[in-house]
């Protein structure tokens, strides 16, 4: 029987709800937008929305993917929302944000896996925030070039995708993602525009040990990526992954110690890092 861990002290978040907070909820609910805030159950929420920060979600709230560490919903994805890109633009307009993160739902059933509303976004984003800085944190798009490559000439500050856990653990926890893909993707992005910031993130406690966490993490920085953020994974639903151990404070500020010796340029770790935390710094 799959029970969920008693969360330690370390864990637990105060939600706090402001004026910035509301105002985010009340753009979304107006122009029923997605973040990955409220769709993967993020525990910073309550921090990042009221300093004014969200993560959109684009191209639906249901995944095609199965990936069992994930709250994202999975199954038939939603119909297109051809003024999504518009309607997040004008969001971010009256949010007034410097930098924004915008991530998708895997969309593996659509001939462009959801391209042309990927490049549409960006450019709207742009055309009503002109000084802003965005990161896009992508799928995989089942490693093909010319796709990642339209992604790349819009020159995005950040682009992102998780590696999530490490080699052995790939297969159980992502199911339809490959490890070496992952790396072949961030590696990819880099050869192709040295400018572009890459960044990845991976997730702690599903039963990996510390040699293999280090391994990846080389097999990360030999994929020339720049940005690197480790946190605790914590179980969405007792149908989900379980938590086969939680990690210390302690134990991730030696991970990040030691990532920044191996010459990445940002480390964020700590048991409530996600991909999205502290977002803003990761772009200077």
């Amino acid at each position: 029987m799959n029970i969920m861990k008693k969360k330690p002290d370390w864990i637990k978040v105060k939600f706090s709800i402001g004026t910035n907070y509301k105002k985010i909820k009340k753009l979304i609910v107006l122009h029923n937008l997605n973040t990955i805030c409220q769709s993967a159950n993020c525990p910073n929420i309550g921090e990042c929305w009221g300093k004014g920060v969200a993560t959109f979600m684009i191209l639906g709230s249901i995944c095609t993917r199965s990936c069992r560490f994930c709250g994202v919903k999975t199954g038939k994805p939603d119909n297109i929302d051809w003024k999504e890109p518009e309607k997040i633009a004008k969001s971010i307009q009256i949010l007034n944000l410097n930098h924004v993160v915008i991530t998708s739902v895997n969309r593996d059933d659509l001939k462009d896996m959801g391209t042309y509303i990927w490049e549409n976004t960006i450019k709207k984003i742009r055309q009503f925030n002109p000084k802003i800085t965005i990161e896009t944190l992508i799928p995989d798009f089942q490693g093909n070039h010319k796709i990642i490559d339209r992604i790349i000439k819009l020159n995005p500050e950040i682009i992102s995708h998780n590696l999530e856990t490490v080699y052995r653990l790939t297969k159980e926890v992502r199911i339809q993602a490959k490890y070496d893909r992952s790396l072949f993707v961030l590696k990819y992005i880099k050869e192709k525009n040295t400018k572009i910031r890459t960044k990845t993130g991976i997730m702690l406690g599903l039963g990996e040990t510390k040699e293999e966490v280090l391994a990846t993490m080389k097999d990360i920085k030999h994929s020339k990526v720049d940005i690197l953020t480790i946190g605790q994974y914590l179980q969405p639903s007792i149908k989900h992954f379980p938590v086969r151990f939680f990690v210390s404070p302690g134990e991730f500020l030696e991970y990040e110690k030691i990532g920044l010796k191996m010459g990445f340029k940002y480390v964020e770790s700590g048991p409530l890092v996600r991909s999205s935390y502290h977002a803003e710094k990761h772009v200077l």
